[in-house]
């Protein structure tokens, strides 16, 4: 799109120069009075047009992909510079008439000339100043976008940690389940083993005490 306003802005700038370069390198030096005033103030208007067209193609050029802004910014010093050689053409051609109108109309000439200098001046300055806002705005959605994007890692590494330690919980209390499990079986077999040493202490006390009476009081009534 850049492209197409400059190449539109450039065909007009060729189109204006063309007629400008035919009345200062001929009709202007051929003419005399008020025809040859007119010419000058149309040339001055000229050089006015020029110079916002001029302004427009260096905004566009500045827009526009690196691959095109080089070619684009080259041909637009070409063209300032035919330009800058045009005004000092005009002012060659009319510094050998010395009436009072003549000398009137070079200064006017010369203050329209810097009026647009210093217009063309604060009009750079000015795209500058933005461009340099439009680069500091990109700067800063950049590094906006890359402290989202180290925001939202740094959340899913917390995430994932989060759910290693969900995970190593659960596990957990799986094992604590087991163990619990393990230690109430452990607790039971425990209890089965003291009953049975038991059941065995009494069958061997009742065993012994069997022995003993048939020892001492079967035999006393046998004899």
């Amino acid at each position: 799109m850049s492209s197409e306003k400059f190449e539109r802005a450039e065909e007009e700038f060729q189109t204006v120069y063309d007629d400008l370069r035919l009345k200062v390198g001929e009709r202007i030096g051929r003419s005399v009075g008020e025809e040859r005033k007119r010419l000058i103030r149309e040339v001055e208007r000229g050089f006015e047009d020029e110079n916002v067209l001029l302004q427009e193609m260096e905004r566009e050029a500045k827009m526009a992909p690196i691959s095109y802004r080089t070619d684009m910014m080259g041909r637009l010093r070409n063209y300032r510079r035919n330009l800058d050689q045009l005004s000092r053409d005009l002012k060659r051609n009319t510094s050998g008439f010395g009436s009072r109108d003549d000398f009137g109309g070079r200064n006017e000439l010369d203050a329209m000339a810097a009026s647009q200098r210093a217009k063309l001046v604060q009009g750079t300055e000015s795209l500058q100043r933005g461009t340099e806002s439009i680069a500091r705005s990109h700067r800063i959605a950049a590094e906006t976008d890359q402290i989202a994007e180290d925001t939202v890692g740094e959340l899913a590494n917390q995430r994932e940690a989060l759910l290693r330690t969900r995970d190593r919980l659960v596990d957990t209390q799986q094992n604590l389940t087991k163990s619990r499990s393990i230690l109430k079986s452990m607790g039971r077999r425990v209890m089965t083993n003291k009953m049975i040493l038991v059941v065995i202490i009494l069958v061997e006390l009742a065993i012994l005490a069997g022995v003993i009476y048939w020892k001492f009081f079967m035999k006393k009534k046998s004899s």
